[in-house]
């Protein structure tokens, strides 16, 4: 799966996006949408977005700070896809890569919030995930307000879905009617 628009929407929402460099809530250097710079970044001074450098201490635009979290989704994204092995809608799985992309692929792989996932227990993952609220042994506030925002999103039902097995089957579909130009419509022309 990918994450969707509204998942992206959301997590830049609870982040906020910052287009030069402050301290996270754990004191980590940060730019844009809770990009946590590397080492690497931090001591050159250059981020790569969409294969260019740019300098981190002339700031960054919002449109730059957008790809840069699509970019930094990857991982979530396909840590997701690759721990979690029973089937999620789409709101499910974007909750999951906001709750991922802030507490970090380890750390969820060995959460109690991936085994009742794959063991099936998808309305306890809201009571898990109210867990995930610390930063140095204290509550934060902000993580409180963000687990509740995913837990929100997680149990909200997909508008339009439809399962699977309620799809007819291809070959009972019309095949759509050849393009024809305007104008041979137009002059009752052949379309050959």
């Amino acid at each position: 799966m990918k994450i969707s628009f509204k998942g992206i929407a959301l997590i830049k929402k609870l982040e906020g996006c910052r287009l030069t460099v402050y301290d996270d809530q754990a004191g980590l250097p940060t730019i844009g949408i809770g990009h946590l710079l590397t080492r690497t970044e931090n001591v050159s001074g250059k981020i790569w977005i969409g294969g260019e450098p740019y300098i981190i201490y002339n700031g960054l635009t919002e449109e730059l700070c957008i790809e840069l979290l699509k970019q930094d989704l990857q991982v979530p994204v396909d840590t997701v896809n690759q721990a979690v092995q029973v089937p999620l809608n789409q709101n499910q799985f974007d909750a999951l890569v906001s709750f991922v992309f802030n507490i970090g692929c380890t750390r969820f792989r060995n959460s109690t919030v991936l085994q009742v996932i794959n063991a099936g227990r998808l309305d306890r993952v809201p009571k898990e995930m109210r867990r995930w609220v610390y930063v140095n042994d204290k509550v934060s506030k902000g993580l409180q307000n963000r687990r509740e925002a995913e837990i929100r999103l997680w149990n909200t039902p997909v508008e339009n879905e439809t399962p699977v097995d309620s799809m007819l089957p291809i070959d009972f579909i019309d095949p759509p009617e050849p393009h024809r130009p305007w104008y041979k419509r137009l002059f009752g022309m052949r379309y050959d």
